[in-house]
């Protein structure tokens, strides 16, 4: 069984915590067979990648060059005179009629882009907490019948819990947690080695982002009952709607 704190110690191993993190993985790892496996196969990943993988090694000049722009984009310059020529050469351009087309298109381009969903960051976000801390679990069940009714204590919202274990995705508990504002319920699945935290909260009139990708980890969410599902996890899109699909049919 993966331990929760799989995903700190590999954040730990290269270098992406702060020391006072790293002594408690230490501490950690004195108490904790999984982890202390982890690190010797991480271990001995990285000196099997430093013996064979191809090494391409850049020009001699090129952290030389790298570092003098960063020199001068720290200091205070004035443009050079070729370069405020350029400026001008530019608005006159855009005063014309091609200048305005291309900031028409520049502003089309920039309309089109795509910004982040501030409720599917959170969710992200809360996903990620508890992977990396000792928050993943409040009440560790995986019975039904008492994860359920937890919930009414401890968040505004009580969703269903079921135990798909035979389909293969184990209830292991639930635990209470903060999405857009909201005190939300988090039914806690284990599926293979990937944790599949289910956010429920009261529904509202945020629009729920549907289906995103975010680094390698998936987001699905709906609406069922008065309540806001989301569902989170590292496992396979399709993996994950398989679940979704078993929770709405319950």
């Amino acid at each position: 069984m993966l331990c929760n704190e799989g995903l700190r110690l590999q954040a730990c191993f290269d270098g992406e915590i702060d020391a006072g993190a790293v002594l408690e993985v230490e501490r950690h790892l004195q108490g904790c067979a999984d982890c202390a496996a982890l690190l010797t196969d991480l271990e001995a990943t990285r000196q099997l990648i430093r013996r064979d993988a191809p090494y391409y090694r850049a020009p001699a000049g090129l952290r030389e060059g790298i570092m003098a722009r960063f020199d001068r984009e720290d200091g205070v310059q004035t443009p050079p005179p070729a370069r405020l020529s350029f400026s001008r050469r530019f608005l006159s351009g855009a005063a014309s009629g091609a200048g305005i087309t291309a900031l028409a298109a520049a502003l089309v381009f920039f309309l089109a882009v795509p910004r982040p969903d501030p409720l599917a960051g959170d969710l992200m976000n809360a996903h990620l907490r508890s992977l990396m801390s000792d928050h993943l679990i409040d009440v560790v069940s995986s019975d039904r019948h008492t994860v359920k009714p937890w919930f009414a204590g401890h968040t505004d919202v009580s969703p269903p819990a079921a135990n798909f274990e035979k389909e293969g995705y184990k209830l292991i508990g639930g635990r209470a947690d903060y999405v857009d504002g909201h005190r939300a319920a988090v039914v806690v699945y284990r599926h293979g080695l990937h944790i599949v935290n289910v956010f429920a909260w009261a529904a509202s009139t945020e629009k729920l982002p549907g289906e995103v990708t975010q680094k390698g980890y998936h987001i699905a969410c709906w609406n069922s009952a008065d309540l806001n599902y989301c569902a989170v996890s590292d496992t396979g899109l399709d993996e994950l709607l398989d679940l979704v699909r078993l929770i709405k049919r319950q």
